[in-house]
């Protein structure tokens, strides 16, 4: 049976857009007759294994595969003399490393590449190095394809001109349209579990708990728009390591009353964290390379105020979909959220716009099927 490896670098601990993805490139595999490997840095919850079997799917365990070490080599040889894939596929593990060598030396045909990687804050897309260029064209000699996720990848990826031009191809992230079921009565069970009072508008941000994500620059979005409207409530759902930092800035800040911290949610679709918004937010102050939480929330008929940073913008048109402001300015984030808190009509008329652009452009079924048409090119 022809079958595809995937290495996913990260821990499954939730249902979130790796995990669909995961889902969905199975199911499409399936139905083509192929089987589905995919590896995650541990072996999944119950739940999340449950939502990622089908029957053509087997889970293993590959630990740390960014390391690149003696036991890393060998998994992953132990994977592929297993499995004998026709395809493997990287997510998550850095694009320069001995796996698509080893994968061709053990009969692997074609390798693809997905870049992840968001870019630091001041990043400033140019050539690499003359040495680094040839190096790198070396060791990845063998990759097919690289997946850019968004267009602000895919220019990133070819300033650096470390492979040619034709090995890059633009496949955005996408979301689950199939899974995305907007319930009000969900989202108000959500507020009662968190004792959010009914009344309140919602101001949502998903996001890993760290300073690149813009986390104190919503704390101070938060001040300036509760000291206008009392009846406004800012949930900030994630986990990181910087939550302590975070939630006692917030106490310091007087925002207890108006501040709710979830950490992880597993499955936000089906607890109803969307469902519960009225406003959702990313204001990172890195370069983000796509915005995953935020298509999400278009799907969900959402509007978003988020950051002009790397590839969010191919998401949130200004006046479209939401409302984009320069990095750090927390200011013009408040003035946004408070326009859209103060105006229903203008809430649903860029939620819905917002919800068709990913029906077209970020669908998760349209976009594993050019995936797949890649696969079998």
């Amino acid at each position: 049976m022809p079958t595809v490896v995937s290495v996913f670098g990260v821990e499954p601990n939730r249902i979130g857009g790796t995990e669909t993805f995961a889902r969905e490139l199975s199911l499409q595999l399936a139905e083509r007759g192929w089987k589905s490997v995919l590896c995650f840095d541990t072996q999944p919850p119950d739940d999340v294994a449950d939502f990622l079997q089908s029957r053509n799917v087997t889970l293993e365990v590959f630990s740390a595969p960014t390391t690149f070490n003696w036991a890393a080599i060998n998994r992953l040889v132990e994977i592929v003399r297993r499995h004998r894939p026709t395809i493997l596929h990287l997510h998550y593990v850095g694009f320069i490393s001995i796996y698509p060598w080893l994968a061709k030396m053990f009969g692997v045909q074609r390798i693809f590449f997905t870049d992840h990687s968001s870019r630091p804050t001041d990043y400033q897309a140019q050539r690499a190095p003359f040495w680094k260029r040839q190096i790198t064209r070396l060791i990845n000699a063998p990759i097919s394809k690289v997946i850019c996720v968004s267009n602000f990848g895919c220019r990133s990826m070819l300033a650096l001109d470390l492979l040619p031009s034709d090995r890059f191809r633009l496949i955005y992230n996408a979301v689950d349209i199939s899974r995305v079921s907007p319930n009000p009565s969900r989202g108000l069970e959500l507020r009662r579990h968190y004792g959010i009072p009914d009344e309140r508008k919602v101001v949502i941000q998903i996001s890993w708990i760290i300073p690149e994500k813009g986390i104190a620059d919503l704390l101070e979005v938060a001040k300036l728009v509760i000291q206008q409207h009392r009846n406004v409530h800012f949930v900030i759902v994630g986990e990181g390591p910087f939550r302590q930092e975070f939630t006692t800035r917030a106490e310091v800040m007087g925002l207890n009353q108006n501040v709710t911290w979830t950490g992880l949610v597993k499955d936000p679709f089906g607890v109803g964290i969307f469902d519960a918004a009225d406003v959702v937010c990313q204001l990172s102050r890195w370069q983000e390379l796509f915005g995953w939480m935020i298509a999400e929330a278009m799907a969900f008929g959402k509007p978003v105020v988020a950051t002009r940073v790397g590839g969010i913008s191919e998401l949130v048109e200004e006046d479209q979909t939401g409302f984009l402001v320069p990095m750090g300015d927390f200011r013009a984030a408040a003035e946004r959220v408070q326009m859209l808190i103060e105006n229903p009509e203008l809430r649903q008329s860029l939620g819905n716009v917002a919800r068709e652009k990913v029906r077209t452009k970020f669908n998760l079924k349209k976009n594993v099927e050019e995936l797949i048409r890649l696969y079998l090119a």
